[in-house]
């Protein structure tokens, strides 16, 4: 029996997931890709929240610039509003995405930033 293409991508969300968990010390940052839009946001999984949280979609500083260029621009935006609520630390969640491209960049962007991870 083979799986769906859905069910393939949760299983290895599952995996990826099984090891990585947001505190309150160190939250996660998990990242969405879509096929225009790259969102990110920062969770403290004890507490079930949201801390921060930062997208390309309706943002005007990533306008007229490509994917990966938007994704780094991304990155320090969410690395400078983590760093003004007090979050250094982070546990990077890259969901069932590949360490590669865009999110390598969003990645790069919130280290750039001042995220440590």
């Amino acid at each position: 029996m083979s799986l769906t293409k859905i069910e393939k991508r949760n299983k290895i969300k599952r995996r990826v997931r099984k090891n990585i968990y947001g505190t309150s010390e160190r939250p996660r940052l998990s990242v969405f890709r879509s096929n225009k839009q790259i969102y990110a946001q920062i969770i403290d999984d004890t507490k079930g929240v949201t801390l921060v949280s930062a997208s390309s979609y309706k943002n005007k500083s990533v306008e007229g610039k490509n994917k990966s260029e938007q994704a780094a621009i991304i990155g320090k935006q969410i690395a400078e509003k983590a760093i003004k609520a007090g979050i250094e630390t982070i546990v990077f969640d890259r969901n069932f995405y590949q360490y590669h491209g865009r999110v390598k960049a969003l990645a790069e962007g919130a280290r750039e930033g001042g995220l440590k991870f």
